[in-house]
């Protein structure tokens, strides 16, 4: 009877031991917890790179200056006119991407003849006017070294801004001047038809830069571009009357402080264009997981074995 006592004992604590384990493996395990690993990053590469542009200029001349009014030819000068007509622009370059965000390049670009229309008028001592009609072409052989910033890409747009200096060979031709003396008895300053011998300089040049970029291709791009240009000064020859008198001086028509606002649009194309080039990654870190830690089964409760009587 005692026997039998103990198997049913045995029995039931082994039943509620499975059952408890039944329960434990029951319960939701919680999933891995992965930890970000950020994306491979490409390596920056430089390269060099070939440019063409054209374009049109839009030029302004600051003052008129002639060597006669500073002698005391005139009391005063009045500029009614001193406009330039648009030209055209045609340039090439060389320059190298530094990084993704800054290139450098050096240009060089004939600015094609601009014609030229003036119209001053003097005052002559003792009263009276002299108007004179001016009318020359302008132009200009410019090289600039330039740097510029991408400001970042959308959709194969890159928007940018630049700045270069160098220096612009500056050339005035096909000067003429006609004159007319008004209300005055003193015509000996003008009043007669006059012209002056091309003339070139040197000066130095600054620019800035504003513009969008396009990618056509991985190595080609398009880009338009507007550009402030401060071109420095230019002047004529001697000024010389119909007759083939001068004035006793150098007489030369000075154009001072010469600007313009450029529009170009420009071709980029890298010279590793028809390279089998690869890009060079940065080997990413190993994917890392977090393991949380297991869920232990609660521990097993046993049944109390029934107290054992005697059979007395």
């Amino acid at each position: 009877m005692v026997g039998l006592r103990l198997g049913l004992c045995t029995v039931a604590a082994a039943s509620l031991l499975a059952a408890t384990a039944a329960r434990a493996a029951d319960y939701p395990q919680p999933p891995p917890q992965v930890i970000y690993v950020p994306p491979p990053v490409i390596e920056e590469f430089s390269g060099w790179y070939l440019r063409g542009d054209i374009g049109f200029s839009n030029q302004q001349v600051g003052s008129l200056f002639n060597d006669t009014y500073n002698s005391g030819g005139f009391t005063s000068v009045s500029n009614i006119n001193k406009s330039f007509d648009a030209a055209p622009i045609f340039g090439l370059g060389v320059g190298y991407y530094f990084n993704d965000w800054l290139r450098f390049d050096v240009t060089g670009e004939y600015r094609a003849k601009a014609n030229f229309h003036g119209f001053d008028i003097g005052a002559i001592p003792g009263g009276g006017f002299i108007d004179d009609r001016y009318t020359a072409s302008k132009s200009e052989w410019t090289f600039l070294f330039n740097g510029y910033i991408d400001l970042g890409t959308w959709e194969n747009f890159t928007p940018f801004v630049g700045a270069g200096v160098g220096a612009s060979y500056n050339t005035i031709s096909n000067f003429g001047d006609v004159s007319t003396c008004v209300n005055s008895n003193n015509c000996t300053l003008g009043g007669s038809d006059a012209y002056a011998s091309d003339f070139s300089k040197w000066n130095f040049a600054w620019a800035l830069y504003a513009g969008v970029a396009y990618k056509i291709t991985k190595n080609v791009s398009m880009e338009f571009s507007y550009r402030y240009i401060d071109l420095g000064e230019a002047q004529t020859g001697t000024v010389t009357a119909f007759d083939g008198t001068t004035c006793g001086c150098s007489n030369s028509l000075q154009f001072r402080h010469l600007t313009s606002n450029d529009f170009r649009l420009g071709i980029r194309v890298n010279l590793d264009a028809f390279a089998a080039r690869q890009p060079v990654y940065y080997a990413p870190p190993p994917p890392q997981y977090y393991a949380p830690p297991p869920v232990y089964s609660p521990p097993p409760v046993y049944a109390p074995p029934p107290p054992l009587r005697s059979r007395g």
